[in-house]
């Protein structure tokens, strides 16, 4: 098993390189087994597959951060991968409160993570402008020569406020407060996605497998896109075969889904491959 600081480097290398990557993101140990196996070279956690998991919804008032954190340690063990957490928004509100879960994050062995610029509050979901850049430099703060790298996410997009001006500007003051990776999903179209990465220096992740557009790997690289992540939509296609072969058999009387199953034999395999690059 590589250590933390060969997975920081491996994941380094990744957004150095030419063109883009995908970081598939797992939601417990055996799907980052298989997705390991599969052939990914890092991988990220999801807080909604993890909600869905435990039965509760993807929000800061379902989860919180040490089940976050232990659910986050449970996949870098299960993996030689590097493992990038999607901590919310550090499930507090002030800079100081937020930056500390990233010694937690460390100490579980994560080489990176997300943070994203959302209160978790409906009737004001986005963080003021420079309380969300405070936020960023704090966590960048507390996670400098950690071999940590930090990914900034504005949220306007998700939250009913389309402003890529303003998008960008929180994009661009977050790089300025150090932040290696950008992030603003549910950005509409590919000239939008464009925009976002001429305007910044540092590398930009773009979430796919959520709704709408279905754009390929190579033309996110095209339009300037580093990293790939695709969200909660692998746990949700794996709830999706669960309910459409519950639903067989309640409705149907039928088993057939079974065909389309993983075979046992498979499945144990990748449990006990030792993903070891």
């Amino acid at each position: 098993m590589r250590t933390r600081s060969e997975k920081f480097d491996a994941f380094a290398d990744l957004h150095a390189s030419d063109g883009c990557f995908v970081i598939a993101n797992a939601w417990n140990a055996g799907s980052a087994k298989i997705l390991d196996a599969l052939g990914f070279q890092a991988l990220a956690t999801t807080s909604a597959g993890l909600a869905f998991a435990i039965g509760v919804q993807d929000s800061t008032n379902d989860l919180d951060r040490e089940a976050t954190l232990a659910n986050a340690k449970e996949i870098v063990e299960a993996t030689s991968l590097p493992v990038s957490a999607d901590l919310e928004n550090g499930f507090a509100d002030s800079p100081d409160d937020c930056a500390s879960i990233i010694g937690g994050a460390i100490a579980a062995g994560l080489v990176g993570c997300t943070i994203e610029d959302t209160t978790g509050v409906p009737d004001r979901p986005i963080y003021d402008f420079q309380l969300a850049v405070d936020r960023i430099s704090a966590c960048v703060e507390a996670g400098r020569g950690q071999n940590f790298l930090l990914t900034a996410r504005s949220e306007n997009f998700l939250h009913g406020r389309p402003d890529l001006d303003d998008t960008i500007r929180r994009l661009q003051a977050f790089e300025k407060a150090g932040a290696d990776v950008l992030y603003a999903p549910g950005l509409p179209d590919l000239e939008a996605i464009r925009t976002v990465c001429k305007s910044v220096d540092k590398p930009v992740n773009v979430v796919m497998g959520l709704s709408g557009p279905t754009w390929s790997i190579g033309e996110l690289a095209e339009a300037g896109v580093k990293r790939i992540s695709v969200g909660g939509s692998f746990a949700r296609a794996a709830l999706g075969g669960l309910v459409r072969a519950a639903e067989e058999v309640l409705n149907n009387e039928t088993f057939t889904y079974a065909r389309d199953a993983l075979p046992h034999s498979d499945a144990v395999r990748f449990m006990t491959a030792k993903g070891l690059r």
